[in-house]
């Protein structure tokens, strides 16, 4: 046994890695994994990753999630109602083959930046809830390996997710007449899903110029238009992203810290909104609250209300 955890303690010195070691009396968590807890190191052939610098280690293996609220315009049915999203980012863990969150530390897994980015607002009587998952790696070389979108409202749900296999594979469900329960695939393209988390790891390496783009899973089903890849023009100018959809008739604007971390201030995304005649093109706006760093998994209890006040959620 102590010469298997001195083997472990080896081979994770030489890939530059904090060993994990557990046991039945007690397990530690390892920065690197962010919120898994009970983990353990496994011995397997190395995924190959590009080596985060220390700074990003350092504020995002520190074992918390940032979380950050943003007073919300958005634009439905030709109008602007008031609301509240929040991005909240973390590290994890991921496998490659299932694409999902790993519970063991392996050298296979890939480390990604994780954006579940909401979105609540109400039209009318009813509400509207829209969540975005974004599982994008760590070493910034390659697309999202996984994206998942769900809304809610009075009148249904509808769910969608992509898996980077050999190409984007969909899964796309709705209860509107001739969206419902769909798969097929895509050719790999720039996800502006994507490029939110990209953003955060390297803004100098967000993609610029004449570009195909793949609209964010939101606005693909807020708008009703096919899931694929669209003409666009991006560019950066100081701490702001830019890109138009011309075929779309959308921008997008994402307003940014230029020091590292590289928070998001705002956002701003313009398209026509309404029905036929009476459509409209308008603004939606996100406007930034407040930032935590939490490990929010385990702010469960009613007493950690409370951090929604700081958050200015409630």
């Amino acid at each position: 046994m102590k010469k298997i955890i001195k083997a472990e303690i080896i081979f994770w010195s030489t890939i530059g890695l904090l060993t994990l070691v557990t046991s039945c009396k007690k397990e530690t968590k390892t920065p690197e994994l962010a919120h898994n807890t009970g983990t353990h190191s496994i011995i397997s052939q190395p995924f190959e990753v590009k080596e985060p610098s220390q700074e990003f280690k350092n504020y995002w293996y520190a074992g918390e999630a940032e979380i950050t609220s943003y007073k919300l315009e958005q634009a439905r049915y030709g109008e602007i109602r008031n609301g509240k999203a929040v991005l909240i980012y973390v590290t994890e863990d991921f496998l490659p083959k299932v694409q999902v969150k790993a519970d063991k530390q392996n050298a296979n897994n890939i480390p990604v930046l994780k954006l579940n980015a909401t979105k609540k607002f109400n039209t009318g009587i009813y509400p509207y809830s829209i969540m975005q998952s974004t599982f994008y790696p760590v070493s910034n070389d390659k697309h999202a390996i996984k994206i998942s979108s769900s809304m809610q409202e009075w009148c249904g749900h509808v769910y969608a997710q992509l898996n980077n296999k050999k190409q984007f594979e969909i899964m796309s469900h709705s209860y509107f007449e001739g969206e419902a329960d769909k798969h097929f695939n895509i050719d790999k393209a720039i996800l502006e899903n994507e490029l939110w988390t990209q953003l955060r790891i390297d803004p100098k390496s967000l993609p610029t110029g004449d570009l195909e783009i793949i609209p964010s899973f939101e606005y693909t089903r807020l708008k009703h238009v096919p899931l694929k890849a669209y003409k666009a023009l991006a560019s950066i100018k100081e701490n702001i992203y830019s890109i138009s959809y011309p075929e779309l008739n959308r921008t997008l604007s994402i307003t940014f810290n230029p020091d590292f971390p590289h928070d998001i201030l705002s956002w701003e995304e313009s398209f026509k909104s309404g029905f036929g005649a009476n459509a409209k093109v308008l603004k939606t706006k996100a406007t930034k609250l407040k930032t935590i760093k939490s490990a929010y998994w385990s702010k469960k209890n009613n007493k950690d209300d409370i951090l929604r006040d700081t958050l200015q959620l409630n």
